[in-house]
C-alpha cells in the first residue's frame, strides 16, 4: 500500500516510537501515582515530552504543556475553559469540526460566532476580521492549515490583529505541529491545540494544548490528579489543573520518540520534502482534463496536501478505485470540513485528499500521479 493519508494519521513512524512505547508498556507505572521506580519513570518521560513540545512550539513554561488524547479534547477544553455566554467569537470557514462543533454548542448556550468566509478557492478573506469585530468579541479560533487543502493561514496577520483589539488566540494546530515551525510568543498565540498522530509522528492518543503564562482556564474535566487528593476541587496549578485521570505515559513515550526524531532531522528538512513530494504530484495532474485541484496550490507556504475531483465522479468512489486497484490510500468525502466544502462547491461530491510524509518518496507520488492519469483516461472513455 502506497499510504497517502497522512492528514489524518501518519501510518510510517520513526523505529524509535514504537520501540519507546514497548518499552514503557513493559516498565512503567503511573506519574505521579507513587515514588517507586516505575511511577518515577513514567514522570521524568511525561515532563521531558511537555519540554520537547514547549521548545518545539514556543511555549515559556513546560508545566503549561498540558496533555489529552488529541487535539479535539485540547480545542474543547480550550474552547469551554475560556469562552461563555455572552463572548462573541471569530473564527473561519477553514475549520474542521473539532473546533466547529464546540463553537456550535457554545452558540446555543448564548455566545455569538462569526465566520471568515473563504472565496471559491479556498482563500480567506482577512478583511472580514475588522467587519466582524464586535465590542463584546472576546477571541479568534482557527486553523493553522486546512486539513482540506493544505492552506496556511496567515498566523502572524491574525495574532497582529488579535493583539491590537485585545483579543484570544486559540490555533488548532493538527497539520501543522511538526511540519512548520510554530513560535507561540512571536505569533501573539495564546493557545496553541496540538495532536501527536499526524505530522509528529507519535501514536494515537497523544495531544495537547500550550497555554501562555497568565492564562486562566477552567478544567473542562476535573478527577483525580494524584495531588491535593483532600481538596474537593481540581488543582489550580497547571499541569494538573488540566489533566484529570491516568496519562497516556505509554503514548507520551512513543510522542518523546517522535520528537527526538523531528528535532534530529530538522522540521526545516521535512517540510522540504513533504513539500516537494506533494507540488511534484501536482504538477503532474494540475493539467488533466476533468481534473480540479481545491485550494491555493501554488502559494509559497502549504501544508503537504493536495486535494481533487475528477469530473463529477463521487470522490469516494475514486479513493476506492486508488485503493483497490492501485493499492494507494487516499481520504475521500467531507473531510469534517463542512463550511469548507460549501465554499468550494464540493458538499455533494466531496474530494479525494493526497497527504505526504516524511517517509513518502519520490516513486510513490510518481504511482499515484499516474494512477489518477488512468483514471482520468478511463472516464473520457466512458
Amino acid at each position: 500500500m502506497i499510504y497517502l493519508d497522512n492528514a489524518a494519521t501518519t501510518q510510517t513512524k520513526p523505529p524509535a516510537v514504537a520501540a519507546a512505547v514497548l518499552e514503557a508498556l513493559s516498565s512503567y507505572g503511573n506519574c505521579g501515582r507513587g515514588g517507586h521506580e516505575g511511577a518515577l519513570s513514567a514522570a521524568r518521560t511525561i515532563y521531558g515530552t511537555r519540554e520537547k513540545i514547549a521548545a518545539l512550539l514556543g511555549c515559556s513554561r513546560a508545566d503549561h504543556v498540558c496533555f489529552t488524547q488529541n487535539s479535539t479534547q485540547a480545542l474543547n477544553i480550550a474552547i469551554n475553559g475560556l469562552l461563555g455566554p455572552g463572548d462573541h467569537i471569530l473564527s473561519t470557514d477553514l475549520e474542521h469540526n473539532s473546533v466547529l462543533r464546540p463553537l456550535y454548542r457554545l452558540r446555543g448556550q448564548g455566545a455569538a460566532v462569526d465566520f471568515v468566509p473563504a472565496d471559491k478557492r479556498g482563500r480567506l478573506d482577512y478583511s472580514a476580521f475588522e467587519r466582524l469585530l464586535r465590542p463584546e468579541t472576546k477571541a479568534v479560533v482557527c486553523t493553522h492549515a486546512s486539513n482540506l487543502t493544505g492552506d496556511v493561514v496567515d498566523i502572524r496577520r491574525v495574532g497582529l490583529f488579535a493583539k491590537e483589539h485585545g483579543l484570544l488566540l486559540i490555533l488548532d494546530a493538527s497539520q501543522t505541529a511538526g511540519v512548520l515551525p510554530i513560535n507561540m510568543a512571536a505569533l501573539g498565540i495564546d493557545v496553541a491545540c496540538f495532536t501527536g498522530h499526524k505530522s509528529l509522528m507519535g501514536p494515537q492518543g497523544t495531544g495537547g494544548l500550550c497555554l501562555r503564562e497568565g492564562l486562566e482556564i477552567r478544567p473542562f474535566a476535573v478527577g483525580g490528579t494524584g495531588v491535593q487528593s483532600y481538596s474537593e476541587t481540581q488543582p489550580a496549578e497547571y499541569p494538573t489543573r488540566l489533566e484529570a485521570g491516568t496519562l497516556n505515559g505509554h503514548g507520551l513515550a512513543g510522542l518523546s520518540a517522535a520528537l527526538d526524531f523531528l528535532n534530529e532531522t530538522g522540521i526545516e528538512a521535512i517540510h522540504t520534502h513533504e513539500d516537494t513530494l506533494a507540488r511534484r504530484f501536482y504538477q503532474s495532474v494540475k493539467d488533466l482534463p476533468g481534473v480540479a485541484v481545491y485550494g491555493d496550490p501554488d502559494a509559497p507556504v502549504r501544508a503537504p496536501i493536495v486535494t481533487l475531483n475528477i469530473g463529477d465522479w463521487d470522490s469516494a468512489e475514486v479513493s476506492d478505485e486508488l485503493a483497490e486497484r492501485f493499492g494507494i490510500a487516499t481520504r475521500p468525502g467531507a473531510h469534517c470540513a463542512p463550511r469548507l466544502h460549501r465554499s468550494l462547491g464540493t458538499e455533494e461530491q466531496g474530494a479525494v485528499r493526497f497527504s505526504w510524509s516524511y517517509f513518502n518518496t519520490e516513486a510513490e507520488t510518481d504511482a499515484a500521479a499516474e494512477a489518477v492519469a488512468i483514471l482520468v483516461r478511463e472516464a473520457a472513455e466512458e
